[in-house]
């Protein structure tokens, strides 16, 4: 099997960085790793341009801070063909070695699962929305049941989620019409496409918010001046993503109302795929809309 791709995008945080990283470059397991910083303000380039493993086939440093789903969608550009493609959040720390592996055997034994992912882990609350398990002999997973658009977590989180190719030809890219990102597409995916969305059950994670300076094991690159900032402190000013999610609703609500009027496909196109833009339906205007909120607020 050609060797999944990783998207891996961080914004300020080092220390959580470090040690999210560090999990992921602990498994044998075989990848091929993309990095893109969005322009973080603490040192976490500097710690991004010192890791040496081979598996990491690039790194980049946005100028600006423009949210998780320009980037997420520049690096999904780069997938070859055959490639399943892995969305991982830097505050995901993996404590399954094999997890790629488990993956796979999930995908391999349930043909109609087009994207995969994880419930959110301490410290946050513990939340499951309606699922139907499946089970094909010592396989399983958790299907997303409905998918319902807005309502509370009615969809697959996606701060550890994996993509099938053959789905991605389907649906193109994450929505930068409506920004939406993980609450858009496994609705998108699992009641617009021919796959399924849902739960993998067997994968240990923690999320760990904050950790105290003193645990940072990169605190030697450290060069804030801690009595002012750290960088969980920058990092949670430039972060939007909820004042984003309440002024993009209207756009969000409209793409699904399109979906359900079939005035669009399943398909969105993206700003980096000038091709794609022609496929199907595409709101240039709210993509960069959009984009610029973060550009204006996240920097």
């Amino acid at each position: 099997m050609t060797p999944p791709f990783i998207n891996y995008v961080t914004f300020n945080r080092v220390g959580l960085t470090e040690r999210s990283l560090g999990s992921i470059l602990s498994t044998p397991e075989d990848f091929e790793m993309h990095i893109i910083d969005s322009n973080s303000k603490d040192n976490t380039w500097d710690y991004i341009q010192g890791l040496n493993d081979p598996r990491i086939k690039s790194k980049t440093k946005f100028p600006l801070n423009c949210g998780a789903i320009l980037p997420a969608n520049f690096n999904l550009l780069k997938r070859r063909p055959d490639q399943f493609f892995f969305n991982i959040d830097s505050d995901v720390y993996i404590k399954t070695p094999d997890w790629i592996t488990k993956f796979m055997q999930v995908f391999d034994a349930f043909p109609e699962v087009g994207l995969l992912g994880l419930q959110r882990s301490y410290p946050y609350p513990q939340y499951l929305p309606p699922v139907i398990d499946r089970v094909n002999g010592d396989v399983s997973y958790l299907q997303l049941k409905n998918g319902f658009v807005d309502t509370m977590l009615d969809f697959i989180p996606g701060h550890l989620q994996c993509l099938r190719p053959q789905l991605i030809e389907q649906i193109g890219y994450w929505s930068e019409e409506n920004y939406y990102g993980d609450a858009e597409l496994s609705i998108r995916v699992n009641n617009y496409t021919t796959f399924k969305a849902g739960f993998m059950k067997n994968i240990e994670i923690d999320m760990v918010q904050e950790i105290p300076c003193q645990q940072c094991k990169v605190r030697h690159l450290c060069k804030l001046d801690k009595q002012l900032n750290t960088c969980f402190t920058i990092r949670n000013r430039g972060h939007k993503n909820e004042s984003a999610a309440d002024k993009f609703k209207v756009k969000y609500l409209a793409t699904f109302n399109e979906l359900a009027n079939r005035q669009r496909s399943a398909y969105c196109g993206s700003i980096y795929d000038a091709a794609s833009q022609k496929k199907n339906l595409f709101h240039l205007d709210w993509a960069q809309e959009n984009i610029l909120f973060f550009i204006e607020n996240g920097n």
